[in-house]
């Protein structure tokens, strides 16, 4: 009840305070402080088409709280901060405001004419030219495994089909794949060598270069068995291989692309404005 009564209030306001606005073609003034005014235009947006009466209300109110209490803030620090603070701040503020428009217009102009297709023979240009700069600061391993209960009955199979790996014994771990508890048959992708032990647990407490040795490397613990075979290790310090940096390079290219076509839309804005004289350079004296 006190909500609705509150709406109701508010509605009086609004409808009283509407010939008080002192900008003109504005209405619907909510509020003032001291010389800036709160228009009910101004908020009325957060109000959704679904929004109840009562919920209208308080948030209203709510926002009206904000906005006295800010300008009452605003007002106070012009008082009581001297000029030379006032000042850097407004420039500031300047700066801000130009850096918004300038940044907002070059994204959008270069966001139209970027070209981000960026085809394998320009990455592997790029990591042949950079990869040194591309050195692991982890290890990384290609490897396939699979996560058993200790209760399966084809342990045998498995372990063989894991370590042929043919085509047949990837059909027949697919066949079985709804049988372990997790796996990973996909070789050919470099994983963080930490996250394998967090799917392994056992493996933390092995040293990783022997691991590629073994044919099928396999623990267990309480939560089942464990068959592991390594295709490939890379150490800490190591060259990243391109497939694992490929993201990383794709970004770097288009990066600066961007800043490619960044400085030539700022190069070609000034030419233009210097061609049409709507920019002069006046000779001092």
């Amino acid at each position: 009840m006190h909500r609705v009564v509150s709406w109701l209030f508010i509605c009086a306001a609004v409808a009283s305070c509407r010939y008080l606005d002192p900008q003109e073609g504005r209405k619907n003034v909510l509020a003032r402080v001291n010389q800036s005014y709160l228009y009910f235009e101004d908020i009325q947006d957060l109000l959704g088409p679904n929004i109840s009466s009562q919920d209208s209300a308080l948030l209203i109110q709510n926002q009206i709280n904000k906005w006295a209490t800010q300008q009452l803030l605003i007002d106070q620090a012009k008082i009581n901060l001297d000029l030379q603070v006032q000042s850097s701040l407004e420039d500031l503020i300047q700066q801000y405001r130009t850096d918004l428009y300038t940044e907002s217009y070059k994204s959008k102009i270069v966001a139209a004419q970027l070209d981000s297709v960026i085809d394998d023979n320009e990455m592997q240009a790029y990591y042949s030219l950079n990869n040194e700069n591309f050195k692991l600061n982890e290890a990384l391993v290609r490897c396939r495994y699979v996560h058993l209960d200790q209760s399966f009955s084809a342990i045998d199979e498995v372990q063989e089909a894991l370590k042929r790996f043919d085509s047949a014994d990837r059909e027949l771990l697919e066949d079985f794949r709804l049988q372990f508890k997790s796996a990973n048959l996909n070789d050919s992708i470099w994983v963080r060598y930490e996250r394998l032990t967090n799917q392994i647990p056992p493996l933390k407490e092995k040293d990783i270069k022997a691991l590629k040795n073994i044919k099928i490397n396999q623990f267990q613990d309480s939560l089942g068995l464990y068959l592991l075979k390594i295709e490939g290790v890379l150490k800490r310090n190591d060259i990243a291989p391109l497939s694992y940096v490929a993201p990383t390079i794709r970004q770097i290219i288009l990066n600066r692309r961007k800043q490619e076509l960044t400085l030539k839309l700022e190069k070609d804005i000034t030419k233009d404005a210097i061609g049409n004289k709507t920019f002069e350079i006046y000779e001092q004296e």
